[in-house]
């Protein structure tokens, strides 16, 4: 069977991802619609010689829309993915506004793709970028050898904040490297050549919202009582985000008993020889995993360094793998 695919917010860094993603993977589309806001339509996006032409998200009828992907902002979504659910038609979100709805499945196939059969509704969310690579690396140890503790400091890409903030980067460093005035509008300070330890608004108890996204989405989709603890930074990198993450487990694990579980896990590729970087994982499907090592005092404690191409396992690759384990579990 085929199906007809949309997608939202398809002239966008995400979206774009999505479609690429879709034509790689060999997803079994009939025909895939591209939508933007009315300033966008008309506009060509091509993908190997097809041409794809961009309508307009306020016209469209989601009725003959099998699966709709959508990443173009909560307020987008909070409209317009009801809609497409009263269409019958599958939405698979990549914003945050209804991962914590608690009837709607938070998804990331390889460790919770049952949720897709027990829910009635036809909205799915995509978890936040951040949160997908670190509990694809922690959840074989987690099923394991229980996780009572994560601490996470990342090291965000400015892809995650899109397009806009993709080609602020550019030409802060092009100002910079010119000695011309920079100028700043998609982050709370200067981007390039910087980070910024700042993802998000602040909340009254000094978390961002990024963060609390970490701690209460690991919650939904690895385990209740995991206790999270999360500091977000954007650095000055285009794509891949990068996590320094300390885990402490319940009973007492053998560092050696950690590489064997990475070592096996498909979606992971570790190293105990090298370490990866954001370069490494661009363009690439799997979470990387390295700088493996105990904590020098206490024995249940762990360090690792992850990355991952936040656009692909952070948000297409996610997305459209969702859509796959619908198809693949008789949902679709």
């Amino acid at each position: 069977m085929k199906y007809n695919v949309a997608i939202v917010g398809a002239t966008g860094a995400v979206g774009r991802k999505m479609l690429e993603t879709l034509y790689l993977r060999k997803f079994p589309f009939q025909k895939i619609t591209l939508l933007a806001s009315k300033k966008s339509e008309g506009n060509i996006i091509s993908f190997e010689g097809n041409n794809h032409e961009v309508k307009a998200l306020e016209n469209f009828d989601f009725q003959d829309t099998n699966i709709a992907f959508f990443s173009a902002g909560s307020k987008v979504s909070e409209i317009y993915a009801p809609i497409a659910e009263d269409r019958k038609c599958y939405v698979i979100d990549n914003t945050s506004y209804f991962r914590m709805v608690e009837d709607i499945p938070l998804v990331v196939p390889e460790i919770n793709a049952k949720e897709l059969i027990k829910t009635n509704r036809k909205i799915i969310a995509n978890p936040n970028c951040s949160t997908i690579q670190m509990v694809v690396a922690l959840a074989p140890i987690h099923n394991f050898c229980k996780i009572k503790r994560i601490v996470i400091s990342t090291y965000q890409s400015v892809s995650g904040a899109g397009q806009s903030a993709i080609s602020e980067l550019k030409e802060q460093s092009k100002n910079i490297l010119e000695n011309k005035n920079v100028i700043i509008e998609n982050f709370p300070k200067q981007i390039a050549f910087n980070v910024v330890p700042q993802i998000d608004d602040f909340l009254d108890n000094g978390f961002t919202k990024e963060e609390i996204k970490m701690v209460n989405e690991t919650k939904k989709i690895l385990d209740k009582d995991i206790k999270v603890n999360a500091t977000c930074v954007r650095v000055s990198t285009e794509v891949g985000h990068a996590e320094s993450i300390y885990f402490e487990l319940e009973k007492k694990l053998e560092l050696d008993e950690i590489k064997r579980i990475l070592k096996n896990t498909k979606e992971i590729i570790f190293s105990d020889t090298d370490y990866h970087t954001p370069i490494d994982c661009s363009g690439n499907d799997w979470v990387y995993v390295s700088r493996l090592r105990k904590d020098l005092f206490n024995e249940n404690g762990f360090n690792f360094w992850v990355v991952s191409d936040n656009l692909l396992k952070g948000a297409a690759l996610n997305s459209v793998q969702i859509a796959e384990s619908l198809i693949k579990q008789g949902v679709l």
